[in-house]
């Protein structure tokens, strides 16, 4: 009998089916096989289970014992020189590459590459410089905490019950731990926030200066209020009021308010408060019963007649109800729950006009008829100055800071009433999770004790935790509107400071006026004062007094008009432009320009004003302002005290320090920034460089008057205060310009230390370096020199001429020091103020 197909079918691997031809296929190909039956096989019954036998515990494997010490370290060096004299490596050598074990695809030959991959590559400056990136975490190698001696030190100085950087991380989220940690480091190490954002960029994350500033800011608020808590802790245990408890609430505090919520009932002169008085009658461990072990406390017998507070049950309740009341109110728990709650509660802020203000609007109507304005119709100005706020809603996450300043100043004048509106949902969800979570007793407690317990929290909030609130949110726009207008400050005196300067060419400065005269004062390209007159432009002889200013633009090739935009600004420009119009100083190409002059006038007669032009009448010394503000803006607006530029809003609503020290610092930045020629620059612009002040400023006015110009950067160590830490943080802001310096000058040796001091003198070459005229910092000269070396002899022989820098020039010689001074000083170009 002969076999089917089907029957000899065998299971085997699918084979590639063989592409069909175009030929005619065979009839029999086409028809399609019966599928072949399949039948289910009959399930067999399961066993039942077994019960599992318990398993018995194993017995521990008995632990080696320790070797000593010794014997572990001989036993390592054995396996060492084993391990290496077997000719094991992760670096395979040429001999071991043809072995099998390190072929092509063994992972062990892909690690080998890259290891020498690694190793081969070397120091390049081609590479881009890396972008600025937000990080998550700790980056690789950056510390996560302070070193041990700077973590004492601050946990010492601060004592408190929060840690600070933590405290940090949490205000500013966008950045990383290791970066708060490294500020607070560089911080404490008295480095200057230029400083920290040009040469130690790598450990900030590249921040820029105004967010460094800001951290500052919180820090140096968050060590200010550990100072003032350890003072109020001192002036209560000296008191004797201080507890355990209430140091702890003192410790935890996080900001002034809290402080100030805390500590207000202890102050001296303070009235007497409910929760102190009924403390004094000892109601306090009734209180402490109530929450513990409520079915103790019998409060008939506190009773006793003929004590007032004391007289009756009703005001024994009331006592315990005010110290439950205070306790609530000054839990840090309570306090964070009730502020979540406002978070997610929508807030407002109302302002209405005042009482007072109506009343005056009523009486200025009565004197209408009175045609001579009184102080009392000025003052009734001020108030429709407010009319946008007579009946202002906001939500308090949603006002602007101007707003907030405006609703400030309303209220200071006692023209608009303020009141911040909490949701009503906030007070009932506050006292059900007190009395079913945060303060409820311990144990089973009567209804009449579970009421003092449910009254005491409405007081509470009522009394003491609302007001608060209000405090707290009126404190907090406050403050983030005063920042936001130093931040307008900030950013309208930086602009105003980097505004690009005109050099190079005669400038007339003219400061209008109506009947005193315009002032006129023609500068050198140096900003030298030629010449000072005054000008009567809008009065009847014109034309006598644009003979006069023609020939004086012609004696001294002056070719740039300067005018204040004070009184007369317009006038005197349509002056100047028919002038010009009409081609009257032919054959100079005569334009003018006009730039702020707020500031001159005080200026003018300023001691520093005085100092520099003595002999100078006050109103020509503000035409002399006006016209060096275009020529060099930054080493004139420095003279002037920031506030009277003119560049913000509000400025006597803000805090008038921390104004001052914002303006300070980004003047310091801007000067920075820039950087100094430190042999032409002024002792007043001097004085704002990262790490100077006004003292050694002086000092290196002295020492340039009496040695001559600075050679190099390196002379510096010779002026008197200049430490290292000083050194460092202001030589790379400091430029010495070949023009400016003679180089082969006097170099006085510095005197050596007294005996014991294990000091020597300090060997200051005496050659110009041309690196100290760039912003290189002279801690990274080196590397400058190392790259110019690169670049020197890495390119192509024929274009050594034409692309080469006189600096690279001068840092490809043997040391790095083979500096050619004259050639590069043929091709500098800039460099500082």
């Amino acid at each position: 009998m002969e076999s089917s197909d089907d029957d000899n079918e065998e299971w085997s691997p699918a084979q590639p089916k063989p592409k069909a031809s175009k030929t005619a296929r065979d009839p029999a190909a086409g028809e399609k096989k019966a599928p072949a039956k399949r039948t289910a096989k009959p399930k067999e019954p399961k066993a039942p289970k077994q019960p599992k036998a318990p398993k018995v515990p194993k017995e521990p494997k008995p632990r080696a014992p320790r070797k000593p010490a010794a014997q572990r370290k001989t036993l390592a060096a054995k396996v060492l020189k084993d391990s290496s004299s077997s000719g094991v490596s992760f670096i395979v050598s040429e001999a071991h590459q043809a072995d099998g074990w390190a072929g092509e695809g063994s992972s062990l030959a892909g690690f080998r590459a890259k290891k020498e991959e690694v190793e081969e590559e070397d120091f390049t400056f081609d590479e881009p410089c890396p972008k600025k990136q937000k990080t998550s975490g700790a980056c690789l190698g950056q510390p996560s905490a302070l070193p041990s001696s700077q973590a004492q030190d601050l946990r010492n100085e601060l004592d408190m019950n929060w840690d600070l950087i933590e405290v940090l991380w949490v205000c500013w989220c966008v950045l990383c731990r290791w970066v708060c940690v490294n500020i607070i480091s560089l911080l404490r190490e008295e480095n200057t926030v230029p400083f920290m954002v040009r040469y130690r960029k790598e450990m900030i994350n590249h921040m820029d200066a105004d967010a460094v500033r800001d951290v500052q800011l919180v820090y140096e608020e968050l060590r200010s209020l550990a100072k003032k808590t350890q003072s109020v802790i001192q002036t209560l245990r000296k008191d004797g009021v201080l507890t355990a408890e209430l140091e702890q609430n003192l410790r935890s505090c996080r900001s002034a308010d809290e402080l100030d919520h805390v500590y207000s009932p202890y102050k001296k002169g303070s009235k007497l408060t409910k929760a102190r008085r009924a403390k004094a009658l000892g109601l306090e461990v009734a209180a402490s019963t109530l929450l513990d072990t409520p079915h103790t406390l019998d409060l008939r017998a506190w009773v006793k007649p003929g004590t007032e507070g004391l007289s009756s049950v009703e005001e024994v309740a009331t006592g315990v109800e005010h110290i439950l009341a205070d306790m609530i109110a000054k839990d840090p728990e309570t306090l964070t729950y009730v502020k979540t709650l406002c978070e997610n509660s929508f807030v407002t802020i109302q302002s209405s006009v005042s009482k007072s203000a109506l009343k005056e609007r009523e009486q200025e109507k009565s004197l209408q008829g009175n045609k001579k304005p009184g102080p009392q119709q000025n003052k009734n100005k001020d108030i429709d100055k407010f009319h946008l706020y007579f009946d202002f809603t906001c939500n308090i996450q949603r006002i602007q800071s101007h707003q907030t300043l405006a609703i400030n100043r309303g209220e200071s004048l006692k023209i608009l009433t303020v009141k911040v509106n909490i949701p009503d949902r906030v007070k009932s969800d506050f006292t059900r999770w007190c009395i079913n979570n945060r303060w409820r007793p311990r144990t089973l407690a009567r209804e009449e004790l579970c009421a003092i317990i449910r009254n005491a929290v409405e007081d509470s909030y009522k009394r003491l935790i609302l007001p608060f609130l209000t405090r707290s949110y009126r404190t907090k726009l406050t403050s983030a509107a005063e920042k936001e207008s130093i931040a307008m400050f900030v950013r309208n005196l930086r602009q105003r400071l980097l505004v690009c300067p005109v050099r190079g060419c005669v400038i007339m400065g003219v400061d209008p006026g109506f009947r005193h005269g315009c002032k006129v004062a023609i500068l050198s390209p140096t900003s030298q004062i030629l010449h000072t007159d005054v000008v009567y432009l809008h009065s009847s002889g014109q034309q006598r007094e644009a003979d006069k200013l023609c020939n004086l633009m012609i004696k001294y090739s002056c070719t740039r008009v300067v005018i204040g935009n004070g009184t007369a600004c317009r006038e005197t420009e349509s002056f100047f432009t028919d002038l010009i119009s009409r081609r009257y100083c032919h054959p100079l190409d005569v334009s003018y320009c006009i730039t702020n002059e707020a500031g001159a006038s005080i200026y003018s007669v300023s001691p520093e004003a005085v100092k520099e032009m003595p002999d100078l009448d006050p109103n020509l010394r503000s035409a002399v302002s006006i016209g060096r503000r275009v020529q060099d803006p930054m080493a004139e607006l420095v003279k002037i005290d920031p506030k009277h530029i003119g560049i913000g809003t509000y400025q006597h609503d803000v805090s008038a320090g921390s104004l001052k020290a914002a303006l300070d610092g980004v003047v310091q930045e801007c000067v920075s920034f820039v950087g100094v020629d430190i042999n032409i620059c002024s002792e007043t612009l001097m004085r704002h460089v990262a790490g100077l002040n006004a003292g050694r400023a002086k000092n290196i006015a002295e020492w340039r008057e009496l040695n001559g110009p600075f050679i190099n950067r390196e002379q510096l160590k010779l002026v008197k205060g200049m430490g290292p830490k000083t050194y460092q943080q202001c030589a790379g802001f400091i430029r010495i310009n070949p023009q400016t310096s003679q180089a082969g000058g006097f170099v006085p040796e510095k005197p050596a230390a007294k005996k014991g001091k294990g000091k020597t003198g300090v060997n200051i070459p005496t050659s110009f370096n041309p690196l100290d005229q760039t912003c290189i910092h002279p801690e990274s000269y080196h590397v400058a020199q190392r790259y110019s070396k690169h670049q020197y002899t890495n390119t192509k022989p024929h274009t050594l001429v034409h692309q080469h820098t006189p600096l690279a020039k001068a840092c490809s010689g043997k040391d790095g020091v083979d500096f050619d001074t004259v050639s590069y000083g043929d091709s500098y170009s800039g460099g500082g103020l």
